[in-house]
């Protein structure tokens, strides 16, 4: 079974995510020269992905995740949720281990970054259609040796927050938590990850896709 049997008319309604309009513009463009894939919305928003799914009505989602409004994961999950019937292909520049795990969480179907060449992005497009799972292999073999972040939900609340910097109050008031419960999951965050200080375990969570 190929996507083409999964798509009616036998092509595929493609979505395209992703905030740089150049990007975004070269991967329409690229892969809507292949003869079974019709790209049918484009946005460069997280939060405009599940209106323009439910517009466009696509087969495939492909999102960036570095996005305004919600990130790209996020707009999965909310795909998942309200459009089942749409797969997700992750497209990243970032090609980070807890990225990965967050994003098959998520929903996910597909992760690839975007150095991959146009032939094997579309085919990958195809198999996500086709109700398959297609994985990065060096990603994936990275994601297992690096494990699950050691954050907790609450934790890894915190540590966003105060990655916009702030005072302790500010994050404390953003979040609805006294100062003292703020200053305590910071303290922890910036154990488990080895940090100097909460900007050093922001930047270290981030750089390996935990937040």
């Amino acid at each position: 079974m190929n996507a083409a049997d999964e798509a009616p008319g036998g092509g595929i309604r493609l979505l395209i995510a992703d905030d740089q309009a150049l990007v975004r513009g070269a991967l329409s463009a690229l892969l809507g020269l292949e003869p079974d894939i019709e790209v049918v919305a484009e946005v460069g928003r997280g939060d405009e992905v599940l209106d323009a799914a439910r517009a466009s009505q696509p087969h495939v989602a492909l999102l960036d995740i570095e996005m305004p409004g919600i990130d790209g994961i996020s707009a999965a999950a909310q795909l998942s949720e309200h459009l089942p019937g749409c797969r997700v292909l992750m497209v990243t520049t970032f090609g980070r281990p807890g990225y990965l795990k967050r994003a098959m969480q998520a929903g996910a179907a597909g992760f690839v970054v975007k150095d991959t060449p146009a032939p094997q992005l579309a085919d990958a497009v195809r198999r996500v259609a086709a109700g398959l799972r297609v994985v990065d292999p060096a990603l994936a073999a990275e994601s297992l040796t690096q494990g699950d972040s050691p954050l907790t939900e609450r934790e890894t609340d915190v540590l966003a927050t105060a990655r916009a910097g702030g005072s302790i109050a500010d994050i404390a008031r953003i979040l609805h938590l006294s100062e003292g419960t703020v200053r305590n999951h910071l303290s922890s965050a910036i154990g488990k990850t080895g940090g100097r200080n909460r900007a050093d375990a922001a930047r270290i969570a981030e750089e390996s896709g935990w937040l």
